[in-house]
């Protein structure tokens, strides 16, 4: 009986050392992830403001910006990166319009949201993350029967998108009850 007394403590304490050792190692991994990303922030902010940059380079500055939910500097870069002389790839261009339309989604401007949504779409049809984006823009303005129906040309592409079943099959109901 006494040694199971002197053992418990052991595994108690060897526990909490496991514990803090996890949890400084992913403190420490998520140190090194912010720096990496301030550090490619700092460089594309100086060298933009510099000197032109390509598309793709006003793109990741936007994306960092509206990561840090600097909205106006984010659509500026957007912009910018859009009226670049490069010959861009539909879908890459579809992804800044997309980017576009979810900074002016975050800022409530949500008939420019809806706008820049459907240019991405225009530019790249099966862009499953624009259309999920158009439909929850309809849902903000009350669209309903036009959310729904941008859902399903969503699931029309990706039948097991979650967001779109879920959101479709609510937006369903309501319907259904309000009618």
């Amino acid at each position: 009986m006494g040694t199971m007394n002197e053992v418990l403590p052991i595994v108690y304490l060897s526990g909490i050392v496991i514990f803090l050792a996890g949890l400084g190692i992913f403190l420490l991994l998520q140190i090194v992830k912010t720096r990496r990303t301030e550090n490619r922030f700092y460089k594309l902010q100086k060298k933009l403001q510099n000197e032109k940059g390509n598309a793709e380079e006003y793109y990741e500055l936007a994306s960092l910006y509206l990561d840090k939910k600097l909205y106006v500097q984010g659509v500026t870069l957007l912009q910018k990166g859009l009226k670049t002389k490069e010959k861009l790839e539909p879908e890459n261009k579809a992804l800044m319009y997309n980017a576009l339309g979810f900074a002016y989604f975050s800022q409530e401007q949500i008939d420019l949201a809806i706008r820049h949504y459907r240019d991405a779409i225009k530019l790249y049809p099966d862009y499953v993350t624009a259309l999920n984006n158009l439909a929850n823009a309809y849902e903000k303005k009350q669209m309903i029967a036009k959310a729904i129906e941008t859902y399903e040309a969503t699931l029309a592409i990706d039948d097991n998108n979650k967001i779109a079943k879920q959101r479709a099959e609510l937006l369903r109901k309501r319907l259904v009850s309000s009618a």
